[in-house]
């Protein structure tokens, strides 16, 4: 049975961030460790990949999720992008959702395509998910979307989310809590794979690293 509450959402959540990180996973090295000098990291960016085998349009499937945080875990803000559903206010299938939590309480949520079911066999979606700090602000975008199902999506600044934090800078993200904390929440077998693509961490004065090593989250 698919989602159909933010209760099931959190529990979904929670399930996922207790998955052992394995393999390759094992090996990730905090971006942060390689920006020079110890300069202040204030953005990240992430590109993923969904490829789905076999969408199943009059069931709502597949429904995946993946997470952003500044690092230390969820314990206080970070991202949550939903694609083929929403869970905020109310469950919908179909679009994508970008929303910003605290911790386990929502804060705020933004959509587009919202309905619109993944359809199309041997699909692939990519997308990049971006954290920004600056002027004491915590930001979460989606940017550069693109799929057959949804065209291209997350462009603009109507995709984005945030909030006042009083972090200095973004040097205790590790690409090992978004690994951790996503998956397919449902129809895991109407999927052929998730990966993290690459993360690339900025200083003020630019790319300061990258890490080009594929993360695979779905199968492992």
């Amino acid at each position: 049975m698919h989602c159909q509450s933010l209760c099931c959402a959190r529990s979904v959540r929670l399930s996922l961030s207790r998955w052992v990180v394995c393999g390759a996973a094992l090996a990730l090295i905090t971006l942060v460790a390689n920006t020079a000098r110890g300069d202040d990291v204030v953005q990240i960016e992430e590109d993923w990949q969904l490829v789905v085998a076999t969408p199943d349009p009059d069931n709502f499937a597949p429904q995946v999720t993946s997470t952003m945080s500044p690092g230390g875990g969820l314990d206080s803000f970070y991202a949550v992008l939903d694609l083929n559903l929403r869970n905020l206010p109310s469950y919908e299938a179909g679009g994508v959702q970008l929303q910003l939590w605290n911790g386990s309480a929502p804060v705020t949520a933004v959509r587009s395509n919202t309905g619109t079911l993944l359809q199309n066999q041997d699909e692939t979606v990519t997308w990049t998910q971006r954290m920004t700090l600056s002027g004491g602000q915590l930001t979460f975008a989606l940017v550069n979307g693109n799929s057959q199902t949804w065209g291209t999506f997350g462009n603009g600044s109507s995709m984005k989310v945030g909030g006042a934090s009083n972090l200095t800078n973004l040097n205790t993200y590790d690409p090992s809590d978004s690994v951790a904390n996503s998956g397919i929440g449902y129809a895991s077998n109407r999927v052929t794979s998730l990966t993290l693509v690459k993360v690339r961490a900025y200083t003020a004065a630019g790319l300061a690293a990258q890490d080009t090593s594929p993360k695979v989250i779905y199968p492992r």
